[in-house]
């Protein structure tokens, strides 16, 4: 089980919301030559390739632990354990799944050493859902504005309620939700150390394809400005 508080510098997290596998490994790569600390395994590209996707990103980047995107609603123990052993070191349940969802997950994170995420997308305040999550012992809480939901609301951030929260939570907070390369190093800066980059930055929004332009050199300087940020 990774060790959160003895992480030296704030978290480079690459969201890969792709649908092919092949484009995730070759994606990743480009990422972690960048700097980047954590590969996410995405929604999308869990519903495309399965629990084979995080087993092939563990085998290909063995060093670098693979969030798996989940985004658990129900039956938390068996989603949990079946990515615990596809080789994930994170799992994501919701908070609007049921108290006894969070609950098992949380319980098969401890049987099976992994840490657990629990995300506020969608919840009525997502400040009270991030202290109650965190209450019942999720390891890290993910601040998150859905794709949707930017789509619809014009101008929404992570950034608007980040403070609240992280002043709300002993646990680490990671901002989620279409961040600019200056959004996503401010996380950092305001005390939210596991900064989470995917579309439209890297990732196409709207095909879930890598974007286009230079990956390597946009990653390389939100890694490099996030690595020089101090937790305290």
């Amino acid at each position: 089980m990774i060790d959160l508080q003895a992480l030296k510098h704030p978290v480079v997290q690459l969201s890969l919301d792709l649908t092919s596998i092949e484009e995730a490994i070759d994606t990743a790569a480009v990422a972690v030559a960048a700097g980047v600390d954590w590969l996410e395994a995405g929604t999308p590209l869990l519903l495309a390739e399965g629990l084979h996707a995080v087993e092939k990103l563990h085998a290909r980047f063995p060093e670098h632990p693979i969030v798996a995107d989940l985004k658990t609603m129900d039956a938390g123990y068996l989603e949990a354990e079946m990515m615990a052993k596809a080789g994930a070191s994170f799992v994501v349940v919701m908070g609007r799944a049921h108290e006894a969802t969070i609950r098992r997950v949380i319980d098969a994170g401890r049987d099976f050493n992994i840490r657990v995420m629990g995300d506020n997308l969608a919840a009525d305040d997502r400040v009270e859902s991030a202290k109650w999550m965190a209450k019942l012992g999720v390891d890290v809480i993910v601040h998150h504005i859905g794709f949707d939901e930017r789509r619809m609301v014009r101008g929404l951030s992570p950034l608007d309620e980040l403070d609240d929260v992280i002043r709300a939570v002993p646990v680490p907070v990671q901002a989620v939700g279409g961040l600019s390369i200056e959004q996503a190093i401010e996380c950092a800066r305001r005390g939210a150390p596991f900064v989470v980059v995917g579309a439209p930055l890297v990732i196409d929004g709207t095909a879930f394809r890598p974007a286009e332009g230079n990956l390597f050199d946009k990653l390389k300087q939100i890694c490099d400005s996030v690595h020089r940020i101090s937790h305290a």
